[in-house]
């Protein structure tokens, strides 16, 4: 049978509002010495609190929610790099003693009903376009971050990487190898401004080092495995004379690694490839990936910690958090002879 608070209180000798204010941690009115007892007694007797009682009793209820942009796909974790930042979200909440509750946002109409369901406190959000978040945050009155967004509404705390500094490494270490001929693939119609800023640090690299953007090795590639392999098979019958490409994430340059392959191509003897992420498959293929990392478990500290900032001071005010990232060198680029 449970423990309840009435066991505890019958042990202890003191009332059951006494005993109710020392678990929920309000102990102005109580004693050191009651504390301690109540405490000992909790603890002794396996006293669980209840959630749900705690939630009605602080109006917590201590659960953040992590919406994730369902494409209508049915697998809201089918992206490798959703599956990853969800798992080092929720450890990082654990730490502070909130609970996760994952939910596949299709339509962004739907995000209100969670938050009244659930109580949330407040929530994390992955996947969504700038402009679906824009009119979203007024309605819902909590601690808001979003991951991997440039959105400028003031509700949203943002957390994302150097984006543009990222797609410089990737490019600045292709031209040291000695490549000229460097193929561009990611979602450049997309609205994220992540391709973007990852797109303008590849064109800063190649206007540093004096080579022309050629709009013919430009590729818009959404962030799939199947759009890689279409860029590897276009590269091989359109563009023999592309020696490298930058793809905006390791999806996209595992498929066109895939790609090159199933045309009679080596990698990187013949078209060298570098990624965008640091996801774990990226050490699983042969060749490795040499790629652009983030440091996932940071990026996922960084979020929680603004959440706990704003609940604990609701007004506080609270700068983009920017992340900078680092090119890992592989196996999957060569260094061409002059």
């Amino acid at each position: 049978m449970a423990v309840t608070l009435k066991d505890i209180a019958e042990e202890a000798n003191v009332t059951l509002m006494t005993v109710s204010n020392v678990i929920n941690g309000r102990h102005a009115k109580a004693s050191q010495v009651t504390i301690d007892k109540v405490l000992a007694i909790a603890d002794r007797l396996g006293y669980v609190p209840s959630a749900a009682a705690r939630s009605l009793a602080s109006n917590s209820s201590r659960i953040i929610g992590v919406m994730v942009h369902d494409p209508g796909n049915g697998n809201v974790l089918k992206d490798p790099y959703t599956a990853s930042m969800v798992g080092a979200i929720e450890p990082a909440l654990r730490q502070h003693g909130y609970h996760l509750l994952l939910q596949g946002i299709p339509d962004p109409a739907n995000v209100p009903a969670a938050f009244r369901a659930w109580n949330l406190d407040g929530a994390i959000f992955l996947g969504f376009l700038d402009s679906t978040l824009r009119p979203m945050a007024g309605n819902l009155g909590k601690p808001l971050v979003a991951m991997e967004s440039y959105t400028q509404n003031p509700e949203f705390m943002n957390v994302r990487l150097d984006d543009r500094d990222g797609g410089y490494q990737a490019t600045k270490h292709l031209l040291d190898n000695g490549h000229r001929a460097i193929a561009f693939a990611g979602h450049l119609t997309a609205e994220r401004a992540v391709n973007r800023e990852r797109f303008e640090g590849y064109k800063l690299a190649l206007e540093e080092a004096g080579v022309p953007v050629d709009e013919s090795l430009l590729f818009d590639a959404r962030n799939s495995h199947s759009a890689g392999i279409s860029v590897g098979r276009h590269l091989k019958d359109q563009c023999p004379e592309v020696t490298a490409v930058f793809a905006t994430a390791d999806l996209i340059a595992i498929g066109i690694m895939e790609g090159l392959v199933s045309c009679g191509l080596n990698v990187p003897n013949d078209v060298s490839v570098v990624g965008f992420d640091d996801l774990d498959i990226a050490t699983y293929i042969s060749p490795k990936l040499t790629t652009v990392a983030q440091d996932l478990q940071a990026k996922a500290a960084a979020a929680v910690e603004l959440l706990m900032d704003r609940l604990q001071e609701p007004a506080k005010e609270t700068a983009d958090c920017v992340l900078g990232v680092q090119l890992v060198q592989r196996e999957s680029v060569k260094k061409l002879a002059h």
